[in-house]
């Protein structure tokens, strides 16, 4: 099988997953560090994954989104909200067009390094939220990012229409570590167990029927 697609990997469990599965399809990923309070540990987990699949991986500094773009995500632990994840509790976390920034430099990357897909791993949760992860958003994209390279690079983002849960239950098919993935928003050394994203992470795990491996501040 060809490798001719570029994957923006977090570290996190959704990417975790897709890097697993399109492992023999994918010749390089992209870690992006803008400046978010959870970089750090992603990045760490992300190197992780791709040794161990022994994928290429490169990092992308995008210091600018900390220096002009406004999100509690870009702030401090103490500016990310706690409690479930939902649209009124989260919207403080999202980082305006951050996908759109990641999707456009990875194209530019794909089409530099004769490779003629783009891989992001958004999800039906992050829909109503997040304006970027959405199917019109993504299909919007790749049609420009198509018109807009001389190879047609598209965005290939197979799991936008499943859920957190629908992607661990896969991962639990597919033999992922989920102790090699980072959620907290809060950016902790272990996982605070009280934001979002902790929270939807836990319920995702136990709803796949995997024991979770996460060490969790609160219990």
């Amino acid at each position: 099988m060809q490798r001719d697609a570029v994957i923006i990997i977090s570290g996190g469990m959704d990417s975790a997953t897709m890097l697993h599965e399109y492992k023999d399809e994918i010749a390089l990923a992209i870690t992006f560090d803008y400046g978010s309070t959870q970089n750090g540990h992603e990045r760490l987990c992300a190197i992780e994954q791709c040794q161990e699949l022994g994928i290429k991986r490169i990092v992308v500094r995008l210091d600018f989104m900390k220096q002009y773009f406004k999100s509690a995500l870009l702030e401090s632990a103490d500016a990310i909200p706690e409690g479930d994840y939902n649209d009124e509790n989260m919207k403080a976390t999202v980082v305006p067009f951050r996908n759109g920034i990641m999707l456009a430099i990875a194209c530019g990357i794909a089409e530099s390094n004769g490779l003629r897909r783009v891989m992001i791993a958004n999800h039906a949760g992050d829909h109503s939220l997040y304006p970027d992860c959405r199917q019109e958003f993504v299909d919007a994209l790749s049609k420009a990012m198509q018109a807009g390279t001389y190879d047609h690079i598209e965005v290939f983002a197979p799991y936008t229409n499943l859920t957190k849960t629908d992607i661990a239950r896969h991962g639990k098919e597919l033999g992922v570590n989920y102790a090699n993935t980072y959620s907290c928003y809060k950016g902790g050394k272990n996982h605070c167990g009280k934001c979002g994203t902790c929270r939807e992470r836990r319920q995702a795990l136990r709803e796949a029927g995997i024991d979770d491996p996460t060490v969790y501040d609160e219990a």
